[in-house]
């Protein structure tokens, strides 16, 4: 989506010749001949950038005292001063008063072009900065890892439809990463170089969250609050936990985007825009419809295109590639050195169910992080063991490890004992492995006809068990298998 960029210049043909330049490059040009002319452009909305000129005849303002008001109503919008009369202390006032350069006429086209392209990549670049500082959790989930059948069938999708401007509703647990597909689509996207703005709905009361959406109006005593709609112009806006939204505002958003106009809080003018709108949301929008707290034509709007994220329990062979994609990450941002996991720990992050999906796994490898040597320190970085992960999991690890069956166990008889081991054994990493009875197999050192007389004769044989396939050719159990405790075989008691 092209860059929208005002110029404001007193002479008709110099503007022209501006436009003109700017148009063979991509961007979507407008004009105005006085300062009028250029608030009133500001306010119906907020360019990427604009080009302003210093003297401009016939205008209640100058150039710099355009830039004063532009700076206070909008401080982060980038301002390229020109003038064919240019000092030195000219140059200097406006780049204190905040402009990002100062170019004198005649310009060549080339330094134009390399300052506007300049002063728009350092705008997205600081918008990105400021959009990671608000994320809240530790590491940054931004790129799609793992190659499990799970997330290759989600980049398929994201492939499909990344070009089109459908809006798209991302649906999965809390923690899944549906802000990192979100990212991935605009990525991939034509909007690429536009902004990615990101607003929370969760917990907002409805005042705040229009104010976030809409943009307040300036006052007399308060400068204009520009919204996360008019920000997001030529780009994408993500949603998140679009259910948190009242029904009041749903029915303003639908408004919004059936038109792509709206007004700013306490403002008359319409504001237009051009945004593509994602949405996330971990709860049941069809519940919440049939209850009255979603709006149907809200969601039919959305979800143009569904999009589901699974939890990381329906694609546990991503989560090794996690763990060392965020020990990585980790310890970049926090100076450390990255630590090994060893098979033992891999086994241990495998067997969690990860209620909290992938930001658990985040947080579980920040604290493993921590556990070891500082960057610089002699020695190499002690590899993680899966008590290690035990521990920094919680409870819910020690119980997935199995590590709670010990007593129950030690008062069996020696061929039970065995097998209620056994049964724990294959059980666990049948989980591991998301019930891939050829994975299991192999890491279990069987084939697999074998193990599957082996799950047999532990009573691991729950009722539609055998014979699915996947994709991949590779034999999976078709129902999660029920716990099942040791029964009792004749002479034998279990205390």
């Amino acid at each position: 989506m092209a860059h929208d960029i005002l110029i404001v210049d007193d002479e008709a043909d110099i503007r022209m010749q501006i436009a003109g330049i700017l148009e063979d490059e991509g961007f979507q040009p407008r004009e105005a001949g006085t300062s009028g002319e250029a608030l009133e452009a500001v306010a119906r909305r907020q360019p990427s950038l604009v080009i302003l000129d210093v003297w401009l005849s016939g205008s209640e303002l100058d150039g710099l005292q355009i830039l004063e008001q532009i700076k206070r109503n909008h401080p982060a919008l980038p301002v390229i001063m020109i003038s064919g009369h240019g000092t030195f202390d000219m140059a200097v006032n406006a780049t204190k008063t905040g402009a990002y350069d100062f170019i004198s006429k005649p310009f060549k086209t080339d330094v134009l072009l390399h300052t506007v392209n300049r002063a728009i990549e350092e705008s997205r670049l600081r918008r990105e900065n400021e959009s990671l500082k608000r994320l809240t959790g530790g590491a940054m989930i931004e790129e799609l890892v793992g190659t499990s059948p799970a997330m290759q069938e989600v980049r398929r999708t994201i492939d499909k439809v990344a070009q089109s401007d459908s809006r798209i509703l991302i649906t999965g647990p809390a923690g899944a990463g549906k802000g990192a597909v979100a990212r991935v689509i605009h990525a991939k996207s034509h909007r690429r170089d536009g902004p990615f703005i990101q607003l929370n709905c969760a917990g907002l009361q409805a005042t705040t969250l229009e104010e976030a959406l809409f943009g307040v109006e300036a006052t007399a005593e308060t400068p204009r609050q520009v919204g996360v709609l008019e920000q997001a112009h030529g780009g994408t806006l993500l949603l998140d936990e679009v259910a948190d939204m009242s029904v009041e505002t749903q029915g303003k958003i639908v408004r919004v985007l059936h038109s792509q106009q709206f007004q700013r809080l306490g403002g008359a003018r319409n504001v237009e825009v051009n945004v593509r709108v994602l949405a996330t949301t971990a709860r049941d929008l069809r519940a919440m419809m049939e209850e009255g707290r979603f709006r149907e034509d809200l969601f039919y709007r959305l979800a143009v295109v569904p999009m589901t994220v699974p939890p990381l329990t329906e694609r546990r062979q991503d989560i090794p590639d996690l763990a060392q994609h965020f020990m990585r990450q980790s310890a970049t941002a926090k100076g450390r050195a990255p630590r090994p996991l060893d098979g033992g720990a891999i086994a241990a992050l495998q067997g969690h169910d990860w209620p909290g999906n992938v930001w658990e796994v985040v947080n579980v490898i920040e604290r493993l992080l921590l556990d070891g040597k500082p960057l610089g320190e002699a020695g190499a970085p002690e590899p993680i063991h899966a008590e290690a992960v035990v521990k920094a999991i919680g409870e819910t690890g020690r119980a997935a490890m199995g590590w709670d069956k010990a007593p129950e166990v030690m008062n069996m008889p020696l061929r039970e004992a065995r097998e209620a081991f056994e049964r724990e054994y294959l059980l666990f990493h049948l989980t591991r492995f998301g019930g891939n009875i050829s994975r299991t197999a192999e890491f279990v050192g069987m084939d697999r006809a074998a193990l599957h007389r082996k799950l047999k004769g532990l009573g691991v044989n729950a009722p539609g068990r055998v014979g699915e396939r996947n994709g991949a050719g590779d034999e999976r159990l078709a129902a999660e298998p029920t716990e099942i405790h040791p029964a009792p075989r004749a002479g034998h008691g279990v205390g």
